[in-house]
């Protein structure tokens, strides 16, 4: 019998033991019995045989057996037992025809404890092995309001649908996200239609409803088991990959969550053809990406350019830049400037830094790449071909293929005007055009005579809402009696200003909050702040931005040798540069119409703005329910404006759902969107 490789075993988990003891943890396997309470369970339910990853074996059902074990399932007893015989003789029957006995288990929160079958857990995990089939009965726990119960009902759903129980995320919402990569795929997109019920892994689910009750429904697979054997395969491919590059140190995220996010770069696609050369190399490529994801970083939003004084070394260290050696720096635009307001206002700030800095900047503009292909070649030609040292894509949609060239182009510098981009390859950028909105809405407040206001809103994404909200808490501040009418103009069927119209004089709305900004090529006087009259708009105010100076100040930034070291606490942190006011990125402009006395108080307000000592967002404030979203005499966060998915009590109308909006919006909403999925399952 093969008593050396019991020996062996033995020394592991006589390893595993003595580890745990020295950081003060539990040596044996844990036990179900104590990790749960009856009263926990809402139902058990039998999956039938099921072949489960050993890597998710991680204890016994009861006390009986534990202490013949380490915690690592490796055993601690002495050669001379029963136990080892047995053990041995397991061994010997694995290496000569495998062990092929089903073993019993009980499944809890996509962990399984096992009730028969120990020592062959115990062998298996010896040599190694990846599953084994198992008798599984499910305890469904209670759903609650804690996140790992609802990742695990998630999870459920996912496991019902797939029959795969090998992958577990640590974030909300990641097995929808997996499972729309599939389903997006050329080759295996669309499946569920088309497959039969399979009574095999997963045929019979359940879940459980607030008050416990079972519910069971017979289900079929949505992939095919081509589909499933590739994804399997390409996530063992990875987990190799990760684990040769040390992620199995990384303890706060899962192999599925450095999966999901590589999937999500490359494509299901591109992932399933990779060898596992091709994983190593962009394993190590986005690793930093990883080391990010495992410490939870938040963005590290840069509310000001940074001090001059913390950039005088740097500069001696910087380039040089000169007509001889000029920077070069390019710009994406989606559509062409004399079509788009947004993209014509990024225009004139890119025809700012070129007289700003003369000859030592060279700049180079690619209009109309909207698809993330025609982003991804544009990047490929400006870096390859054209030498472009800084890229700036210029709208929320070619985040995704920003991340991949920034990946692929370690030594370029990416940035995506977007806002709270959780990557730490590409840094975004964007302006704190609230504050100017906040003094607009204060105009607009003082100078209503019928209390009623309307605002037209683009895309229900981040920064949008605390537009919105700074507008309506302005007029309120200085009129308590008026009230804001939003209107999106990403409703399907809605789509066009000129459809909004009529409900706006319907309404008795005397001032609009229109677009910010017209182009060359449509010109209208319905922009900015303006005023209904019978003689047609009368202009009040304009917010504007002045993507100039934002430009400016990073192309700096990046001249004098402080990209790496001006901006974040950690080089590690993905970095949002989110200026305003005091940066002289967003300002705003008033007519001559507006009274000398209302000037007066907008521009106070302004220089307290820019000095700090006031917040549009400070005070009380309470959302269209009631709820009180700040206290008197506190100020909201800046990650609480940033992701703002409601609307506050004076403003008229909501955040439209996604199904709401036409095709174009929805693609960038479903990036940046406010809107969140509460159901705790995939639909």
């Amino acid at each position: 019998m093969s008593y050396d490789l019991y020996e062996k075993a033995r020394k592991l988990g006589t390893k595993a033991y003595k580890t745990s003891m020295s950081e003060g943890k539990y040596p044996f396997l844990p036990v179900l019995d104590d990790i749960i309470k009856k009263d926990d369970i809402a139902s058990e339910v039998s999956l039938g045989i099921v072949d489960i990853p050993l890597s998710r074996i991680v204890g016994t059902s009861t006390a009986a057996r534990t202490q013949s074990f380490a915690s690592n399932f490796m055993p601690i007893m002495e050669r001379n037992t029963e136990f080892a015989s047995k053990w041995s003789m397991l061994s010997d029957a694995h290496m000569t025809e495998g062990i092929r006995d089903a073993i019993k288990v009980y499944e809890y929160m996509n962990y399984y404890y096992v009730v028969e079958g120990n020592k062959r857990v115990s062998v298996l995990k010896f040599f190694d092995a990846d599953s084994i089939p198992a008798f599984v009965t499910r305890k469904v726990p209670r759903l609650t309001d804690d996140e790992e119960v609802q990742i695990y009902y998630e999870f459920m759903d996912f496991n019902k649908k797939t029959g795969i129980n090998f992958i577990w995320f640590t974030q909300l919402g990641s097995f929808k996200r997996l499972m729309d990569q599939v389903n997006a795929s050329e080759k295996h997109g669309g499946e569920s239609e088309d497959i039969p019920q399979s009574s095999s892994v997963g045929s019979a689910s359940d879940s459980a409803d607030g008050s416990g009750t079972l519910i069971r429904t017979e289900v079929g697979k949505i992939w095919s088991d081509d589909t499933i054997l590739e994804l399997k395969a390409a996530y063992k491919r990875f987990e190799k990959g990760f684990k040769q590059k040390g992620g199995d140190k990384l303890t706060k995220i899962t192999t599925g969550d450095a999966f999901l996010t590589f999937i999500e770069l490359k494509g299901f696609d591109t992932v399933c053809e990779m060898s596992i050369e091709e994983f190593e190399s962009g394993i190590t490529s986005m690793w930093q990406e990883f080391l990010m994801m495992n410490e939870k970083f938040e963005v590290e939003v840069s509310l000001d350019p940074p001090e001059e004084r913390r950039k005088v070394l740097p500069s001696i260290l910087s380039p040089g830049y000169s007509a001889n050696k000029p920077l070069k720096v390019a710009f994406l635009y989606d559509t062409d400037s004399a079509d788009s307001d947004w993209i014509y206002a990024h225009e004139l700030g890119r025809n700012y830094v070129k007289e700003v800095f003369g000859e030592k900047l060279v700049t180079l503009k690619i209009t109309n790449v909207s698809t993330e292909e025609e982003v991804i070649s544009a990047i490929e030609d400006l870096v390859e071909n054209h030498g472009v040292e800084v890229i700036f894509t210029t709208n929320a949609q070619a985040i995704s293929a920003s991340l991949k060239c920034a990946i692929k182009y370690p030594d370029v510098k990416i940035l995506n005007c977007s806002i709270n981009t959780l990557h730490r390859y590409i840094r975004t950028y964007d302006a704190r055009l609230y504050e100017a909105k906040f003094l607009a809405g204060m105009i607009a407040g003082a100078l209503t005579e019928t209390d009623k206001i309307a605002y037209f809103a683009t895309f229900p994404i981040y920064g949008i809402t605390a537009n919105i909200n700074a507008f309506a808490l302005g007029a309120k501040m200085v009129n308590p009696r008026v009230k804001v009418f939003v209107h999106w103009t990403s409703v399907k069927g809605l789509e066009k200003r000129s459809d909004h119209y009529e409900s706006i004089y319907e309404e008795g709305i005397d001032i609009v909050s229109d677009q910010d900004m017209i182009t060359p090529r449509k010109a209208s006087r319905k922009y900015g702040m303006y005023r209904l009259t019978a003689n047609g708009p009368e202009s009040m105010t304009m917010t504007v931005y002045n993507w100039g100076a934002m430009y400016e100040k990073i192309i700096n930034i990046i001249m004098q040798g402080g990209w790496n070291s001006a901006d974040a606490d950690s080089e590690s942190k993905p970095i949002n540069y989110w200026w305003g006011m005091s940066a002289g990125v967003v300002d705003i402009i008033m007519s001559d119409k507006i009274p000398s006395d209302t000037r007066r108080l907008i521009n106070t307000i302004k220089e307290l703005i820019i000095e700090d000592r006031f917040s549009p967002f400070s005070g009380e404030i309470k959302d269209q329910a009631g709820m009180i979203i700040s206290e008197e005499g506190s100020d909201l966060e800046v990650e609480d404006i940033i992701t703002m998915n409601y609307l506050v009590e004076n403003v008229v109308g909501e955040i439209p759902e996604i199904e709401d909006l036409s095709d174009d919006a929805k693609a960038i909403v479903e990036i940046k969107g406010v809107q969140k999925d509460t159901d705790s399952t995939i639909n």
